[in-house]
């Protein structure tokens, strides 16, 4: 399950790494703590050059009652084990709530880094190259009482990779590699070309790191809830070359230049 992330990258980096323009006048604030119910920036299939915001947990356009699916598992009610070996049938495409949301109603679903439990963790990009994109699922509806239009989004989920093993969780959101981001959105594949990208992430990608208990309130905000409260899983190093340049005449060595200096 993905039920909580974090963005915090500017609207104006946003559309430049992602090609997109946001709508005049809307103000986003970053938010540490993307919960279900919030209105956050998602890249539709159906809009792909314009920035949309949209309320986390799905709304299925036939239901009568108020729903808040806020994953959708790409094995559907199969791989109840939670193999990260499965390559079976894909589920999401029999499921009453995402079976057209899969074929035709995608979105990037935008993140500098997301939550997972049982232990208060955080997951981010080792190489810094956030945000990234989650893959997710959209659907309109329409309030009946008060005949209100509603667009939300749903995570897709796929097993865990060993990263996320290691913390002890079952589940992973599905991280999609740049190069498959536009194909993601592309509503003329075919359901063998999208079972293809309902993929394990690759966990080489990631690293987690510890993070306040205070993410589990969803009425917890601030940019302190995104920082390691402890050590990473993998250690990053950062190395810096140095390398000294010395300018030498026609016929000149350091052994020389050093000897004409004394």
């Amino acid at each position: 399950m993905c039920g909580r992330y974090g963005l915090v990258t500017k609207i104006k980096e946003i559309e430049k790494k992602f090609g997109v323009t946001a709508p005049a006048g809307f103000v986003f604030e970053p938010n540490a703590n993307v919960t279900p119910g919030t209105l956050a920036p998602v890249v539709t299939s159906d809009n792909p050059s314009t920035l949309s915001f949209y309320r986390f947990g799905l709304q299925p356009s036939w239901a009568k009652k108020p729903m808040l699916l806020i994953n959708a598992r790409a094995e559907g009610d199969h791989n109840q084990d939670d193999l990260e070996q499965y390559t079976g049938a894909k589920g999401i495409f029999e499921k009453p709530s995402f079976r057209k949301p899969i074929r035709s109603q995608r979105c990037l679903v935008i993140a500098d880094c997301f939550y997972e439990g049982p232990k208060d963790v955080g997951l981010s990009k080792k190489d810094n190259t956030r945000p990234f994109a989650m893959a997710g699922i959209w659907d309109e509806s329409v309030n009946i009482t008060t005949g209100e239009v509603m667009h939300s989004f749903a995570i897709v989920t796929t097993p865990a990779h060993k990263l996320l093993r290691a913390i002890g969780h079952h589940r992973s959101p599905l991280i999609l590699e740049e190069h498959d981001e536009r194909a993601w959105l592309d509503t003329t594949l075919s359901m063998q070309d999208i079972s293809q990208l309902l993929r394990v992430p690759n966990a080489e990608i990631f690293n987690a790191y510890p993070v306040s208990p205070e993410i589990k309130n969803p009425r917890a905000s601030g940019m302190h809830l995104m920082q390691p409260v402890g050590e990473r899983i993998t250690p990053e190093y950062r190395y810096e070359v140095s390398q000294q340049l010395d300018l030498f005449g026609m016929g000149e060595s350091r052994a020389r230049k050093r000897k004409n200096k004394e």
